[in-house]
């Protein structure tokens, strides 16, 4: 039987990443990306580098520029506490392409004009440098961000629009900061080399743009605020390049079938708030060959794998968002702005997390990832952790929790009970190593477990 052809539509970090992994189990994976038109610089927590690294894409991890100072200015207070790295996307995107040719992954750099499907195959048409291309894939990953055609079922959060602002100014030292402002907020970066990078985020519904040949005017009065002047203290901001985009938030309500899955934000693209965007992609993206292999591997198991794949990326986004949500209500000053009142009560009004309960887990059957493939077993399930929680270092969760809720249950009238459940827990868990107990202890103890362990 030939080994089915996989092609990536997308070489950003999700695409990488997905097509990186499935060449590592072996199969022939070709990636079909257009560079990017548009210059754009990015800030990176240390998380995203660690998730690049534990991608394989080694080489786009120390593109990053940093440790870098991030000020920001939110609420009316100015802090400078944290740090970000910063990257260059043309050449991170540069580097992403190098790390999968070499991990084997065919890369063609071209635009996609045409995708005709059908439930066993996916006919492209493509358009090189030499000419235009037609390629066959037996399974399609579609990995384009937001520029990814979007289905009818799409949810959409307040409408937003990022404007983009470069120019080159003097070398220095590179740092970033982010603003709360009337309409918006803004984010901007220095590059060591000089280049100076400023987004602000407005409200589409809501804000009064000029034409798009006042549009360079209109940024530059609205760049005129007290953390901008100091940031570009000096600069004349000459020759400024300008680049408009969407960044609303959006979920597809279908993210995969039998021969074809979404990842990254062509799956669900959140608010690019506080530069979280390229660590949101990839969350959504690194589980997503285990779904592809099991689709192709195990077809018995694809009804399985694909809600697996749905309810994380749903799960994911709707986490996202509403941390997103009690960002923005942390800004108090611009309350009446349509900006922040849409944004500071959307998704809905549940909190982020819930408050520990051990009384309120449960054990159910649920799809997980065993290996590279999805099976399906007990996992613990809580108001905070929805999915559910399988294994910690490879020790099964439900076992020890359904343990413990039947020594509650069953000594709750016995006024012994409280020492019963000490000696019944440490049985349960004296099978352990040291160091793996007592992980599992504290874990239950934040998941609200009512009882001390001696």
């Amino acid at each position: 039987m030939t080994a089915p052809r996989i092609v990536v539509l997308g070489a950003g970090p999700a695409g990488a990443a997905v097509a990186r992994a499935l060449a590592t189990l072996g199969y022939a994976v070709t990636v079909v990306s257009d560079k990017r038109r548009f210059e754009a610089v990015e800030g990176l927590s240390m998380r995203v580098l660690e998730s690049l690294r534990r991608a394989g894409l080694f080489r786009a991890a120390v593109c990053a520029e940093g440790p870098c100072a991030r000020t920001t200015f939110w609420n009316g207070i100015t802090q400078t506490v944290n740090t970000e790295f910063l990257v260059d996307r043309h050449a991170f995107d540069a580097a992403l392409r190098d790390d999968l040719r070499g991990a084997g992954v065919e890369v063609v750099e071209a635009m996609v004009r045409s995708v005709q499907s059908t439930p066993s195959t996916h006919d492209l048409m493509i358009e090189t440098a030499d000419g235009p291309l037609s390629l066959n894939a037996d399974f399609l990953v579609e990995a384009r961000g937001r520029l990814a055609p979007l289905m009818r079922d799409a949810t959409r959060g307040p409408q937003t629009l990022s404007l983009i602002n470069v120019w080159q100014g003097a070398p220095g030292t590179a740092a970033s900061a982010m603003e709360s402002l009337q309409d918006g907020w803004a984010w901007m970066a220095r590059l060591p080399d000089g280049r100076r990078y400023w987004q602000m985020a407005l409200d589409v519904a809501s804000t009064e743009l000029p034409q798009r040949d006042e549009l360079l005017a209109f940024c530059t009065r609205m760049r005129r605020s007290p953390l901008a002047g100091a940031f570009f203290a000096g600069e004349t901001c000459e020759q400024v390049r300008l680049h408009a985009r969407s960044s609303t938030a959006t979920l597809c309500g279908s993210t995969g079938a039998p021969n074809w899955l979404r990842v990254g934000d062509a799956a669900m693209a959140v608010d690019p708030l506080a530069g979280n965007g390229i660590f949101q992609s990839l969350s959504s993206a690194l589980e997503a060959p285990a779904v592809i292999h099991t689709l192709i591997s195990r077809p018995e198991r694809a009804e399985l794998a694909l809600r697996f794949h749905q309810q994380r990326i749903e799960h994911l986004f709707m986490r996202f968002a509403r941390m997103g949500r009690d960002f923005y209500a942390l800004e108090q000053r611009f309350g009446g702005s349509p900006f922040w009142q849409a944004r500071s009560h959307w998704p809905d009004d549940a909190p982020t997390h819930q408050v520990p309960d051990f009384g309120q887990l449960a054990i159910a059957r649920a799809p997980v990832i065993d290996g590279d493939i999805v099976g399906e077993a007990d996992v613990v399930v809580s108001p905070d952790q929805p999915l559910g929680v399988w294994h910690l270092q490879g020790v099964p969760l439900a076992p020890i929790v359904q343990a413990l809720m039947r020594e509650d249950a069953h000594d709750s009238a016995h006024e012994s009970a409280h020492k019963k459940t000490h000696e019944s827990a440490h049985e349960t868990l004296k099978s352990l190593d040291a160091d793996t107990a007592r992980m599992i202890r504290q874990w239950l103890v934040a998941q609200g477990y009512p009882h001390a362990f001696v």
